[in-house]
């Protein structure tokens, strides 16, 4: 089969690779339609994350088809149309059973390898995915494949992150960042009874996006524009970028006593502020990997109700052929890019 490769910094090269077959009894191959490329599947190619095999097939947002099945798979059949989230999870570990599927005790991240283990991604014509029945959900009546493909990452995430700050009625919640995640944390904040929710970015577009879906727009202020603008702070704020500067702002949009969730993924091991500061503030911290398998179906009907139109968020549709411009792309955010999927 074709794929997507990665290998080194900005190294991705569309070329033959084996194809993908059963290996164990409880997986699933699936004949991918769409995919897309990820803010997370930068930090490697940016050579923030090393460690990886050269050569893995990236990736973790699809849907396409089933076209093999594992004598152990009960819930799919061979022509089943699926999407997925990001990890694999076994549905029956005590975290899975908690609804803590991102923390499965055999969960596996789609679309890393490393010393020769792991799994490769959804960058490609085929993929491999063990504990199927676990993690592949079947695609329900209504959804689109760009609608579908955003439940398996970026709106669950967006909306775990609008959890965590405890997004509700009476509390104003502000989203730091604008990318696919922050959006849809916009939308999640404002599902979950938000009084007001308000955004924060430096690009334009992305502004105008968080608009249309609900939000109050604003740049970067002083600290004591901050504090008119809140009353004295927010109650929770999503952090949805992943970087020291990110971090800082969050903290300073706080109020006392607020809730930071960060579902920005971090390769430095520096945030913002110190630990006296939060401790100053009583600040609650909330971060970590979102359980997207939980929330998937879960979502389906804010994604079908009609009210936010998600696909908006997606700015150019480009086929695997062209992987290597669309990873230029998102890497430098060329051509007002928010998102973009490839055909496959």
């Amino acid at each position: 089969m074709r794929a997507l490769t990665l290998n080194g910094d900005q190294d991705i090269r569309f070329e033959a690779v084996p194809d993908p077959t059963i290996e164990r009894s409880t997986d699933a191959v699936v004949k991918i339609a769409l995919c897309a490329v990820c803010g997370s599947d930068l930090h490697p190619y940016n050579g923030k994350e090393s460690g990886y095999d050269q050569g893995m097939v990236p990736g973790h947002e699809f849907v396409g088809e089933v076209v093999a099945v594992g004598s152990d798979v009960d819930s799919l059949l061979v022509g089943d149309r699926v999407h997925a989230p990001f990890s694999t999870s076994c549905g029956t570990c005590r975290a899975c059973r908690s609804g803590l599927t991102a923390r499965c005790v055999h969960g596996q991240l789609l679309g890393w390898r490393q010393n020769g283990e792991g799994l490769n991604g959804g960058q490609a014509e085929y993929i491999r995915v063990p504990l199927a029945d676990g993690t592949l959900v079947a695609i329900a009546d209504g959804l689109s494949d760009i609608t579908a493909l955003l439940l398996g990452d970026v709106f669950s995430t967006g909306y775990h992150g609008a959890l965590m700050a405890e997004s509700g009625p009476e509390r104003t919640i502000a989203v730091v960042g604008c990318g696919p995640v922050g959006l849809m944390a916009v939308i999640g904040a404002i599902e979950q009874g938000a009084e007001r929710v308000v955004a924060f970015d430096l690009v334009e577009d992305r502004l105008r996006l968080a608009a249309s879906f609900g939000a109050e727009v604003s740049e970067p202020l002083s600290q004591e524009a901050l504090c008119d603008l809140f009353k004295g702070g927010a109650d929770g704020v999503v952090e949805a970028v992943g970087s020291e500067r990110s971090t800082r702002m969050a903290f300073d949009l706080l109020r006392p006593g607020g809730v930071l969730s960060s579902v920005g993924v971090h390769t430095r091991p520096e945030f913002g502020f110190t630990p006296v500061e939060a401790y100053d503030k009583n600040l609650t911290l909330r971060m970590g990997r979102c359980s997207a398998r939980t929330l998937m179906e879960r979502l389906i009907p804010v994604a079908t109700s009609g009210r936010y139109d998600l696909e908006a968020i997606v700015t150019h549709r480009m086929t695997l052929a062209d992987g290597a411009d669309a990873y230029e792309m998102v890497a430098n955010r060329q051509d007002g890019c928010a998102k973009v999927v490839l055909e496959v």
